[in-house]
């Protein structure tokens, strides 16, 4: 009986696309710091490939009930520090290395999908954590390394309150735009990246609101850091006021929601995205917690920035997370107090030290670096890239993709509800031929490979 049960759980979590425990505490050990000069080599890619099946797994676990198991995994191997760093080893690469890349005038890759895999891996892995984070247990076992992860929230919402308020909007239009076609390979790396970096940015929203939800067990040097060296209570205002997730175009207003822009019908326009939620709960934590109170300085600056935030409190938010009520109460008591300035306790203060040790360590050498990458890492002869398009192809299982999908595939080219499939590699999604033939020329030579991968031939 043993036995049967033993495989019918099996069998459950492959239906569910779920990986086996072993595989997962296999995948788990196997996370490694690596080497900022070693990015897209091939000791890289298997750690890669490693942060993505986890990621998968996360995702599908968590939309089963079933992820107690990799949170104690990562928790037991003591993970997240690992992966923080990493992440933050991940952005300063696209920062400081994948510029010079992109000007470098004799580099003309073959394939740049090796180089889109290094952009990936920012967005892998604050995917990850945004899913797992959720649990006290994964942010209390960050320990020291969550005030680098706080940094790099911070980073990133700034980025985003700094691109709304300069109107700046990534509309699907900027994500699918048809000139896509006529630009070079590296030029459409770039677009990628600039699209992928509003994604990431509030992906870091979700995981510095998680932060937040423990503020009484995170250490003093994280409070400090939220609230007086970031200022994030103001930051998230300026999130409030501007909304990056939603704009107007052509009269329509559009709304940023599992990872793809959608129109908004006249009836929904007042109801609170996640996004929404998001920010407003990081706020309650921030602002209503007494520990948060005795730290935070209430001078004329923040006080004036926060009582912004009255005029969005209206009746229709209010019913849908009754919680801000005890925001209003704070807010109204704000208004008419003069708070006293915050207590300064004589403490010796951590500081985070991941991105400042990857600047120094790595300063005046990038250059040095990207050209390395080029000759070890992203110049791979044919027989390479069908190698990895065959590994590739093994990870992202059809089934799995359309299994995480948030919504209906969308056109590669125009960005429109697609039904039609590439019969080939059966990969990308086109609303019509006259798109898919349109692409052709970009997608043929990704197609030729995963189409060998998987054993088929043919035309588009």
């Amino acid at each position: 009986m043993a036995a049967v049960a033993i495989a019918t759980t099996t069998d459950a979590m492959a239906a569910a696309g779920l990986l086996l425990p072993a595989e997962v505490e296999a995948l788990v050990q196997a996370l490694r710091g690596t080497e900022l000069r070693d990015a897209g080599g091939q000791g890289w890619l298997r750690q890669h490939e490693s942060v993505e099946k986890l990621n998968m797994h996360a995702i599908l676990s968590a939309a089963a009930g079933q992820e107690q198991l990799l949170t104690e995994l990562l928790v037991s191997h003591a993970k997240i520090p690992v992966l923080i760093g990493e992440l933050i080893s991940a952005e300063v690469w696209k920062h400081k290395v994948f510029p010079v890349l992109c000007q470098l005038e004799d580099f003309h890759p073959r394939s740049t999908f090796p180089i889109y895999m290094v952009l990936y891996h920012e967005a892998s892995i604050i995917n990850l954590l945004q899913t797992v984070f959720f649990h006290k247990e994964i942010c209390e076992s960050a320990e020291d390394s969550v005030l680098d992860l706080i940094d790099y929230c911070h980073r990133k919402l700034t980025l985003l309150a700094a691109r709304s308020t300069n109107g700046q909007a990534a509309t699907q239009k900027e994500l699918n735009s048809k000139d896509l076609v006529s630009l070079s390979s590296m030029q459409e790396l770039q677009e990628q990246a600039e699209a992928m970096e509003f994604k990431i940015s509030l992906k870091a929203l979700s995981v510095l609101r998680y932060i937040t939800d423990q503020v009484d067990s995170l250490p003093l040097s994280a409070l400090t850091r939220m609230l007086n060296t970031h200022n994030l209570p103001c930051l998230l205002v300026q999130l409030v006021e501007h909304c990056p997730w939603s704009c107007y175009e052509a009269g329509t207003l559009k709304k940023f929601e599992n990872d793809e822009w959608y129109e908004v019908p006249p009836e929904d326009q007042a109801k609170m995205t996640k996004l929404d939620g998001q920010v407003w709960l990081a706020l309650l934590n921030l602002l209503l917690s007494p520990e948060c109170q005795h730290k935070y300085h209430f001078d004329s600056f923040n006080k004036s920035q926060l009582l912004k935030l009255r005029a969005f409190l209206t009746d229709v938010l209010l019913d849908q997370l009754p919680n801000l009520v005890e925001m209003q109460r704070f807010l109204s008591h704000l208004a008419v107090t003069e708070p006293a300035p915050p207590k300064k306790d004589l403490v010796l203060e951590q500081v985070p030290v991941i991105w400042d040790h990857l600047l120094r360590k790595n300063a005046g050498k990038w250059e040095a670096i990207a050209k390395h990458q080029v000759k070890h890492a992203f110049s791979p002869t044919e027989g390479e890239l069908k190698v990895q398009a065959r590994r590739w192809a093994q990870m992202y299982s059809l089934d799995l993709l359309e299994a995480l999908a948030p919504g209906k595939p969308r056109c590669r080219v125009c960005g429109v509800e697609a039904a039609k499939r590439c019969s080939r590699c059966r990969n990308e999604w086109y609303c019509t031929r006259v798109c898919q033939v349109q692409h052709w020329q970009k997608h043929r030579k990704a197609c030729d490979l995963l189409a060998q991968a998987g054993g088929t031939a043919g035309a588009p």
